[in-house]
């Protein structure tokens, strides 16, 4: 276990680490590569420095900037998130990550709701955590959106508990092997049925089917898909948060674009900095009370 976990690898994680570490804590990221940098071709706009640096420059300047004071860097896709009551672990495709606090600086969630509608259904049959809401379903027949190993997560998490699990790619291509009790379909959607609550959805071949409960599993788990499994609070989708950047849950953090706002690396790297020191006052304040 670290003093403090932090989720991704870019701006405003790296910067977040940089203060812990200067602050004698371990810490370790967790992210599944450069992400956004990666496609940023040059970047000139930036405080300090005297040359243009390509986005992938910039993050690897960064993160041996981190290495030298300690920091450990893991590579993987994380899937949930969840306080056991000491400290929190995080699950990921390789492995089980632990920290007494957590930073989640994943980036901006770059997939949308595809479907008109969906927004307004969250939680109305609609949601975005197998480990939050499958007991609401006992028994029903639910559906999943996604391809990937995320929906494979969220699938194993409703077998157990629901009476049916319809696995809806929206014309994607599998990208993960699923169990065969899962039932399959590929075809294109084209909307959801329901007035103020989820009913079921509609093909694009104009046919349609009921289902008891929508579970959102695109792409990769985002920050705020992990916070929202380890049971932060939202408000009109948007995590809140206070003026440190701290979730309702003790000691889960946010920072960076996934926080929402402006999308740019010094605003990145200066709530990751805002962040990192909070994450530090809470562990020094736990400690203390503790003896």
């Amino acid at each position: 276990m670290s003093d403090v976990l932090i989720i991704g690898h870019g701006p405003a994680g790296v910067s977040a680490a940089l203060y812990a570490l200067r602050s004698k804590l371990s810490v370790t990221l967790v992210g599944k590569g450069v992400g956004a940098l990666e496609k940023a071709h040059l970047i000139e706009n930036y405080y300090g420095l005297e040359k243009p640096l390509t986005g992938v420059e910039l993050h690897e300047a960064g993160k041996r900037q981190a290495e030298t004071l300690g920091a450990k860097f893991e590579y993987d896709e994380l899937t949930d998130l969840f306080f056991d009551g000491k400290e929190f672990v995080a699950t990921g495709l390789k492995g089980e990550y632990r920290g007494a606090a957590c930073i989640m600086a994943t980036g901006a969630a770059r997939k949308k709701q595809p479907l008109p509608g969906m927004a307004e259904m969250e939680g109305k049959g609609v949601s975005y955590c197998a480990v939050c809401d499958a007991f609401f379903y006992r028994e029903k027949n639910v559906a999943v959106l996604g391809a990937g190993e995320y929906a494979l997560h969220e699938c194993n998490e409703l077998l157990p508990v629901v009476g049916s699990v319809t696995l809806l790619t929206n014309g994607a291509e599998l990208s993960a092997t699923f169990p065969e009790n899962v039932k399959i379909d590929k075809r294109p959607l084209s909307g959801l049925l329901g007035k103020g609550a989820f009913a079921g959805v509609k093909f694009d071949d104009g046919t349609e089917q009921n289902f008891d409960g929508l579970f959102v599993a695109l792409g990769s788990a985002s920050a705020m898909d992990l916070a929202r499994k380890a049971g932060a609070a939202f408000d009109n989708g948007n995590a809140v948060l206070d003026k440190d950047f701290m979730t309702t849950v003790p000691g889960l953090f946010a920072a960076g674009d996934c926080t929402g706002g402006t999308l740019q690396v010094a605003v990145a790297v200066g709530e990751g900095a805002i962040a990192g020191l909070a994450a530090i006052k809470y562990l020094r304040g736990i400690r203390e009370a503790a003896g």
